[in-house]
């Protein structure tokens, strides 16, 4: 064997070093997972909000136990200097819309959006009226013996014994009343819920003023069989008896059909 050969096979058994990838530090490691909860904070306090439905007033749509994620930004008021960067837009007929209760602050309430600024609406026998079109609603249910109030909405007048607690809006109803019709005034939204003859909405308490809307139900993220009454439920121990309740049934009481399910 001549040298040359020896020395190529010399060089077989030797390989060129691998550059190592240098390790993250700890600093840097750190400074990721801060930006990872920086992200996912500003997400979660700006843009999305959980919000679990807690009545029956928006079935078979929503259901009680029903998790979703709202989008906060989209019926916001535009920012100056992100308006053309970010989805903003007024609420459209006939979406579902999250928003403070007129009547009482602090709760936070999830309905249909019937009316828009400048619609006249009136209700005959169940059925909805728009500017004067008759509204076909599949979405729509009647689980309960129908209210003559609600059935016919605004012809009778708002009496308690209809269920019309609210004193202001007795009042105030008769002034937005043109005919038959009821005229949804500037920057108000008149709003009611799928299960008609349950909800509590617009009909009793009034217009849902353009400030109080939250945002827009995106998707069902988890879905849980809860009882009708939970969330009246205040004390310590039925809210630690009902988590002990979902951790034992976790599995076999999730609607696992619902998860992921887009709100329309």
């Amino acid at each position: 064997m001549s040298k040359t050969e020896q020395a190529k096979d010399k060089g077989k058994g030797k390989e060129a070093p691998k550059a190592r990838k240098p390790s993250e530090t700890t600093v840097e490691f750190v400074a990721s997972l801060a930006e990872v909860l920086v992200t996912g904070l500003f997400i979660v306090t700006f843009i999305l909000q959980a919000f679990e439905i807690p009545s029956s007033s928006m079935e078979d749509t929503l259901l009680i136990g029903d998790h979703l994620f709202v989008n906060r930004e989209q019926f916001a008021p535009p920012t100056r200097g992100v308006r053309h960067l970010m989805p903003y837009r007024d609420v459209h007929r006939d979406e579902i819309a999250v928003f403070l209760s007129p009547e009482q602050p602090g709760l936070f309430l999830v309905k249909r959006i019937i009316g828009v600024p400048g619609d006249r609406i009136h209700l005959r026998d169940d059925v909805v009226y728009r500017n004067g079109e008759k509204l076909v609603e599949p979405f729509v249910r009647h689980k309960r013996e129908p209210n003559p109030y609600t059935e016919n909405f605004p012809s009778l007048p708002p009496m308690e014994a209809y269920g019309v607690r609210n004193r202001k809006w007795a009042q105030e109803l008769p002034s937005h009343m043109q005919g038959d019709d009821i005229v949804v005034p500037p920057n108000s939204y008149f709003a009611m819920g799928d299960n008609r003859d349950v909800s509590y909405d617009s009909r009793f308490w009034g217009f849902v003023p353009r400030a109080n809307l939250i945002g827009r139900p995106m998707f069902i993220y988890w879905s849980f069989v809860t009882p009708d009454d939970q969330y009246e439920m205040r004390g310590i121990g039925d809210r630690l008896g009902f988590l002990a309740h979902i951790i034992i049934h976790f599995f076999d009481e999730t609607r696992w059909s619902r998860t992921f399910m887009p709100v329309r």
